[in-house]
């Protein structure tokens, strides 16, 4: 079995020796960004009450931010999600009658309540009458020319994209994809905000959205930039004017960023973001062996070996609920906890259609760990995404490769 996988690792041997380069240039610049705010165990403590005086919390916003190449970033443990950070966005940027233009089809399905309202009124961005548009994928590509058309015809308050694939068989767009819409939407509609919606992309390059003219990103902190140490929370990053406007809908007007306590304080924060450029590369790593061992059994997988990543998630293409249930039981099988659980299809909070979850992890739900989910419908793809070691995702392959 062991000579088996090395003749697969020999296979991505040039794949591999790009995303090891991409960590490097990436562990760089996060290192930088420690040394250049003078972080000290000092910023490690928390504080009670107002938290005035936090400078932990203010050092950590300030490390997120130089790190992610933005301004003036928010960092805290009481953003619960990424759907969270993103609705703070949408919520703090966006006024009546504005207009937001998803350039990327319809984002996570998390995100429907939000923008669209349920049956009661429970204060959508819908509820208060702002209008949402979007642009499909034309062939799983974007489709630039109705793009275009949109931006031109709409002139949106926001222009959102969405950089991961979500639940969908498209691959999750690159930066250049990104670079490529700012600037059309800045051509079309100047006076748009770029708000991209970051999660599972967070170091997968060397550059960030925020790099190539992006205004505001947001993401999780229990995925990639926590580096698997974080244990809550999520960062909104970006231009200076736009993060102070967010910030008021984070606390309120009159406090914006100069409150805040957190009494268990931040090492796993800071000691996370350190990390995450590593941990980044190893679940890259990881997903590309599981899904070569798979790609010559006969499964789909994307994006291909020989194609650079533009997320942490390997999608793997079953066409039979059978064989996606048992493969996703299969990853909690070999997980460190809960490895005796065995998942089962459930309506989860958030999603329509039934979603199976592997998820043995030390922060529950946290996708940076080794996990695998996806709804159980047609065409039955799994979507296999984090490892906090390459080592843990060999030892499945070669299980894999056993059974």
């Amino acid at each position: 079995m062991i000579r088996e996988i090395e003749k697969h690792e020999k296979k991505l041997k040039k794949i591999f020796f790009y995303i090891d380069e991409i960590a490097l240039y990436n562990q760089k610049k996060v290192l930088n960004a420690f040394q250049k705010n003078k972080i000290s165990s000092n910023h490690f403590y928390g504080t009670t009450g107002y938290g005035y005086d936090d400078n932990g919390r203010e050092a950590l916003n300030k490390v997120f931010a130089d790190s992610f190449g933005a301004e003036k970033a928010i960092v805290s443990p009481y953003i619960t999600c990424g759907s969270h950070a993103i609705s703070i966005v949408l919520f703090g940027l966006l006024r009546p009658n504005d207009i937001i233009l998803s350039v990327t089809g319809k984002p996570y399905d998390t995100l429907d309540e939000t923008i669209f309202g349920g049956e009661d009124n429970i204060g959508s961005l819908k509820d208060f009458n702002i209008k949402y548009e979007e642009v499909d994928f034309k062939n799983k590509d974007l489709d630039y020319e109705n793009i275009i058309k949109a931006l031109e015809q709409f002139k949106p308050k926001i222009v959102y994209i969405q950089r991961s694939k979500g639940y969908s068989s498209r691959n999750a767009l690159s930066i250049d994809d990104i670079k490529k819409i700012i600037k059309i939407a800045k051509q079309k509609s100047p006076a748009s905000i770029i708000v991209v919606d970051n999660c599972y992309g967070e170091f997968v390059e060397k550059l960030e959205p925020t790099d190539v003219g992006a205004d505001i990103i947001a993401g999780s902190l229990i995925k990639n930039p926590g580096g698997g140490l974080a244990s809550t929370g999520g960062y909104i990053a970006g231009k200076r004017q736009y993060i102070d406007i967010i910030s008021c809908r984070l606390t309120s007007p009159s406090l914006k960023l100069e409150v805040g306590s957190y009494e268990r304080g931040y090492r796993e924060f800071f000691q996370g973001l350190f990390l995450a450029p590593h941990v980044v590369k190893e679940a890259i790593k990881g997903g590309y062996l599981i899904g070569e061992v798979l790609q010559e059994k006969g499964a789909k997988i994307f994006p291909p070996s020989n194609q650079i990543p533009g997320d942490i998630i390997k999608s793997i293409k079953f066409n039979d609920e059978e064989k996606m249930v048992k493969f996703v039981q299969k990853i909690q099988k070999y997980s460190p906890i809960d490895s005796y659980v065995v998942p089962m299809p459930w309506s989860m909070p958030g999603y329509s259609d039934k979603i199976i979850m592997a998820a043995g992890t030390f922060v529950s739900g946290a996708s940076i760990e080794l996990s695998c989910d996806g709804p159980v419908k047609p065409p039955y793809i799994a979507y296999l995404q984090g490892g906090l070691t390459y080592e843990q995702t060999k030892l499945i392959a070669i299980e894999l490769l056993k059974e």
